[in-house]
């Protein structure tokens, strides 16, 4: 058991002493020395009977099992000296590593590592989890992680107010658009696609995403040169010919049609921004993504004054460089960027963040690693943009467009293609219906949070 001076390395003491207790063979290492411990954790080494060594490389020799307790997740500085050493050497050896807390040198509110952290096993963690163990790099040294009660009170959250959730259907499921007995297809919305006049694929996928995820109907504004393809593609989606931007804005000025996306395989021109300001000119629930991103690389303050409504931007990280600042978490950026910016962001990735401008913000943690191929993010922007036409909040919108984006595409599993996504969400909205057992804490507002890290 490798133990630090604080309050990790206290429960580091308490477990050695347990599992001796048990009659497993335990021995203890410890950085710094033993009188020098307070409170706690002096208490904890005080109740451990055996010897204590000085923590060090050597002291892993012979070990089948060691247990991490050096520094826990308010660690805020790099790892160095005696316990680099000992961590860096723990890398090399094919010993199982059980992390309490964090694993030592993850940063429990960033995820980033401080300057070295062993590969756990598993990851003990106590009351909720941490976001360092959702964002990455954090949690790919995590392995499994286990959440301990240790008797702390569901009514110290009401104290904290935490405003961050890990992304769950059980926060954001009452508010999911489900057809009712009256509903029809003019009370879901009308969402409306800008397409590409080349890369027609992206707009296709969006549109159809759209309808999945259930637009009462959605309409594609095709390029006139392009719109055979787009008509020959699509059975249920509406294509509209488009010849110029007076016909773009004929299309917006119908107020049935109440949300609207651009973006994929738009274009890099300027006729890509213009219909972007053209759509938040009209108010609509809008979704800016890819092409419609970069176009504003050179003036982001045009399109952030420009947003006035309910609006949701999906970019990756490159995409997000070329508007915002890149400084801090990937928690943190995101949070700076929707209060900046004034739209629900969604910062894409195996750990994506969506936060909202108020300071919101959720984790998600289900996406596999197959969605990393052309086009699965143009289905996630169609997704939100079909959960926006039926009147979702923007901030669950994004949310859940990305655990069912995730959940999808784990049903999937290997060979995944993007139009695969589209197919498999039908499944993926049959389990959210599925009765749950349990249930976290709903967070429906800045006020009252969910199930936090």
């Amino acid at each position: 058991v490798l133990c630090g001076p604080g309050n990790n390395g206290g429960d580091g003491f308490v477990a050695a002493r347990l599992l001796a207790e048990r009659g497993w063979p335990v021995r203890v290492a410890l950085l710094g020395a033993r009188e020098r411990l307070k409170g706690d954790a002096a208490a904890a080494a005080a109740r451990w009977p055996g010897p204590v060594e000085a923590l060090a490389p050597a002291g892993l020799d012979g070990a089948a099992l060691v247990i991490d307790a050096i520094f826990g997740a308010g660690l805020d500085r790099p790892i160095e000296g005696e316990p680099w050493a000992v961590l860096a050497a723990l890398e090399g050896r094919p010993v199982p590593v059980v992390a309490i807390d964090v694993p030592s040198g993850v940063d429990g509110a960033s995820g980033e590592i401080r300057g070295t952290a062993p590969q756990a096993r598993l990851t003990v963690t106590f009351f909720r989890r941490k976001p360092g163990h959702l964002l990455l790099p954090g949690r790919l040294h995590c392995g499994e992680t286990l959440v301990a009660p240790i008797g702390i009170p569901e009514s110290v959250l009401d104290r904290i107010a935490p405003a961050q959730a890990a992304n769950h259907p059980d926060w954001w499921r009452a508010a999911f658009p489900w057809p009712g007995p009256a509903t029809h297809k003019y009370t879901r919305g009308h969402a409306l696609v800008a397409g590409g006049a080349v890369m027609t694929g992206a707009a296709r996928l969006a549109a159809r995403a759209a309808a999945r995820l259930g637009a009462g109907l959605v309409t594609v504004a095709a390029p006139q040169s392009a719109f055979v393809v787009y008509a020959a593609a699509l059975t249920g989606i509406i294509v509209r010919p488009l010849a110029g931007s007076e016909a773009f804005d004929a299309l917006l000025a119908d107020s049935r049609r109440n949300a609207a996306l651009v973006g994929p395989g738009a274009g890099l021109g300027p006729e890509t921004r213009d219909k972007a300001l053209a759509i938040l000119a009209a108010g609509k629930r809008t979704v800016l993504d890819a092409d419609a991103l970069t176009a504003f690389a050179e003036a982001p303050q045009t399109l952030f004054a420009a947003i006035r409504s309910p609006c949701v931007l999906t970019p990756h990280d490159g995409e997000f460089a070329r508007l915002f600042d890149r400084s801090g978490s990937k928690l943190d950026r995101a949070r700076r960027a929707a209060r900046t910016s004034g739209a629900v962001v969604l910062l894409k990735g195996a750990d994506t963040v969506i936060a909202a401008p108020d300071g919101r913000a959720a984790i998600n943690e289900n996406a596999p690693a197959e969605l990393a191929t052309a086009g699965s993010g143009d289905v996630l922007a169609g997704m939100v943009l079909g959960l926006l036409a039926q009147g979702m909040a923007p901030f669950e919108a994004a949310a859940a467009a990305v655990w069912l984006h995730g959940d999808a595409a784990a049903r999937i599993g290997p060979g995944l293609v993007a139009e695969d996504l589209v197919e498999a969400l039908p499944a993926a909205l049959a389990a959210l219906t599925a009765p749950q057992a349990g249930g976290r804490p709903a967070l429906p507002s800045r006020a009252t949070t969910a199930e936090r890290p």
